[in-house]
């Protein structure tokens, strides 16, 4: 979507904004593009001068909106009714030892489109807050995130009822917005907020100022998001209690989850205390971090909560949940939670399903309704024998779309882990690797026989993330370091083979098993296929794979599995990972969008139910 406005009154706008003839590097030097006469505005910078000059619009052309004095006045008698203010740092820090989670209703986003827009924000925020959240984030900004301040009064009030009604201490409500005046801060008050965003990226550090001495006036402790380190030195003059790292640079509109332990480190440099676990101390650090942007997995939890951040806000995955509930429930905000759902090595596996894979995949459309639908993993295959079969340059075509949609422009690097004496060892924490890689989508390219220079020259040519070979290649042909990625190495599960229990089955194979592949990857073959199988659209006896769980080696499902059988296979011998194919097809090659989104949605409620039980 466009502004409304010409690129010249976007500038003027945020000319005026850092101060006009009086603006200078002292107070705008950590602004991207300030003082280049021939910058080009980001999305950020677009959004936010649309915003200016439609407050404009508002408070001084339309005569019937309140002035700022009376929305403060407003905002006291609205939060007598329904209860005072929450201090954000405060309820945050109230969490110790557990993360504190903001739950974020946004029906749209620039970088995403619709994410789901049918949605009423205070059924969200109730479920949001019935299932754990702390905070409830939500986007007021119309044009391009499709929100607006009923759905935060909404969110608000529908809360409070449910705090009343169950006894506990209701949930704080932020409001996400692009705020420049301290009359967006008063309307917030006025909507019942507790808590504002500021976003240093886009405001001189004199008027950041202004904004947090306002919001404190009224009684709210704002969120003051930063994302590069020089944004970091204008929120700590500028007085920030709560920090927010924005993991998306909103210029670019790139990801990197790293960018919350980097301002965590440098804060440490600084002498500055804001650990989170050592808020039960007696001494509640002076900041609170809280990490923004990116977040969808306990993984993710677990990894800010090492470096001492005390709130995650999540939003996206969150909102395309089927059941948001189990999802928060999914995340281990409880680190006793994370840590009795990671399973032991050398017991059996039992961390049930945590990677779906969605494979055949010829078109980038495809490739897309499977990612937001929640797939880890999506698999393009360069068999020859195969109907769904995609060259070099449709691969490159999937593989744009997916980073595209995962905000990265490069593969992402799972983790390397080093061999030890056993397998399976290994393989139990490479397969812990690849979860946490996988939480934005892998494209997956699948091999069957093919000689392993060309696997790696289609690997370079076409930019995938990992290779699966599916032929009689050996174990050790999976070893990372013949393509520079890591490989799933598929292990047949033949058909109308000599009769042996599943136990022998699982015991072979588990004897075969070297430590070169990322994971090991189950499907049906046919007798007689010498080849390889796959493609069969047969399930194999899942037995064999709960036997394999058993002896401690979690393995990736495939072969026959369709939105219909899905749950009762994850539900009842809960594998590792899923794959499916030919399940969730129109025709050959093309997927039924409905049947994907069944198939993987079907995946993750069966594994968070299943998890109920552990």
């Amino acid at each position: 979507m466009a502004s409304p406005y010409t690129r010249a009154q976007l500038s003027e706008a945020l000319a005026e904004f850092y101060g006009g003839a009086s603006s200078s590097s002292e107070t705008c030097g950590h602004i991207f593009g300030y003082g280049d006469a021939d910058h080009e505005l980001s999305m950020l910078q677009q959004i936010t001068a649309t915003n200016i000059l439609d407050y404009e619009k508002k408070t001084f052309i339309t005569s019937m909106a309140p002035s700022e004095t009376e929305l403060v006045i407003s905002a006291k008698l609205f939060h007598a009714r329904h209860g005072p203010m929450l201090d954000l740092q405060s309820v945050v820090q109230s969490k110790s030892p557990s993360m504190a989670l903001a739950a974020e209703f946004k029906r749209a986003s620039p970088s995403k489109g619709d994410i789901a827009p049918h949605l009423n924000a205070g059924d969200q925020a109730e479920t949001y807050f019935g299932a754990g959240a702390s905070v409830i984030s939500v986007l007021t900004e119309g044009k391009w995130f499709k929100g607006n301040l009923e759905d935060l009064t909404s969110a608000r009030l529908k809360t409070t009822a449910a705090a009343k009604k169950s006894g506990k201490t209701r949930p704080a409500i932020l409001r996400k917005d692009f705020v420049t005046t301290t009359y967006q801060i008063a309307e917030a008050a006025a909507a019942g907020a507790d808590t504002i965003l500021l976003i240093v990226a886009t405001t001189p550090s004199n008027v950041l100022k202004e904004l947090i001495d306002f919001a404190r006036s009224i009684g709210m402790e704002p969120l003051v998001e930063v994302h590069a380190l020089i944004e970091l030195d204008v929120a700590i003059n500028a007085g920030a209690r709560v920090i927010g790292v924005n993991n998306r640079n909103l210029h670019t509109f790139q990801l990197d989850l790293a960018q919350t332990e980097k301002v965590a480190e440098e804060l440490t440099k600084r002498g500055l205390s804001f650990h989170h676990d050592r808020c039960n101390n007696g001494e509640a650090p002076e900041i609170t971090v809280c990490a923004l942007s990116g977040m969808s997995s306990a993984h993710d939890v677990e990894r800010y909560r090492n470096v001492g951040v005390g709130m995650c806000l999540i939003g996206e995955s969150l909102m395309r949940a089927s059941d948001p509930s189990l999802a928060i429930r999914g995340l281990c905000l409880d680190p006793k939670d994370y840590a009795a759902s990671q399973s032991i090595s050398g017991g059996a596996y039992t961390g049930g399903t945590k990677v779906v894979k969605v494979c055949g995949i010829t078109n980038p459309e495809d490739a897309l309704v499977a990612c937001r639908a929640g797939a880890n993993l999506i698999g393009v295959i360069f068999a020859e024998k195969s109907k769904r079969k995609v060259t070099v340059e449709q691969a490159k075509e999937i593989v744009a779309a997916v980073r595209k949609f995962g905000e990265r422009t490069d593969r992402i690097s799972v983790e390397s882990v080093e061999s030890n004496s056993s397998p399976v060892s290994t393989l139990v924490a490479k397969s812990r690797a690849l979860e946490k890689a996988s939480q934005r989508p892998l494209v997956v390219g699948v091999f069957q026989n093919h000689p392993l220079n060309v696997v790696k020259e289609t690997v370079e040519q076409s930019g995938l993330d990992m290779v699966q070979l599916h032929g009689s290649e050996g174990m050790a042909a999976a070893n990372s370091n013949n393509f520079g990625v890591p490989a799933l190495r598929v292990v047949d599960i033949e058909l109308g083979g000599e009769a042996k229990s599943s136990k022998e089955i699982a015991a072979a194979i588990l004897d075969k098993v070297t430590s070169d592949p990322a994971a090991i990857l189950l499907d049906t073959s046919i007798k007689g296929d010498k080849h390889g199988g796959g493609g069969t659209g047969k399930t194999f006896d899942w037995t064999i794979a709960e036997s394999i769980q058993n002896l401690g080696l979690p393995v990736i499902i495939a072969g026959g599995l369709t939105p219909e059988n899905i749950s009762d296979a994850v539900s009842n011998m809960r594998p590792w990972g899923v794959d499916v194919a030919g399940g969730v097809e129109a025709s050959p090659g093309v997927k039924d969008h409905e049947k994907v989104k069944q198939f993987v949605g079907g995946a993750k409620r069966a594994a968070a139910e299943a998890s109920k039980g552990f």
